[in-house]
């Protein structure tokens, strides 16, 4: 996976994600979704086959998270959770 940044600002944060499509890159977005900081999140498609996604994150007016610092969150959200699944799957797997 390689990923460039597009727009970092204190309001804004856009990222090329090549590579990866929306099975990584959604989860993250309703995470998003669900802080209060966040206005809108999405991932941006240019073309279904294309090699790469753009993760998009705006914050209110307001916002006293910075979007880098809420993408972190998020992804550590994530990360529990996929390992609360895993751990879930192995005991009901045995």
């Amino acid at each position: 996976m390689e990923s460039n940044v597009i727009t970092n600002t204190s309001k804004q944060l856009e990222i090329e994600v090549i590579g990866e499509n929306e099975t990584l890159l959604n989860p993250l977005v309703q995470v998003l979704l669900s802080y209060d900081d966040v206005d809108y999140a999405s991932v941006i498609t240019k073309h279904p086959s294309a090699p790469s996604r753009i993760l998009y994150v705006r914050l209110i007016t307001g916002a006293k998270s910075t979007p880098v610092d809420l993408l972190k969150k998020a992804t550590k959200e994530v990360q529990k959770e996929t390992e609360t699944f895993k751990k879930h799957l192995k005991k009901v797997l045995k």
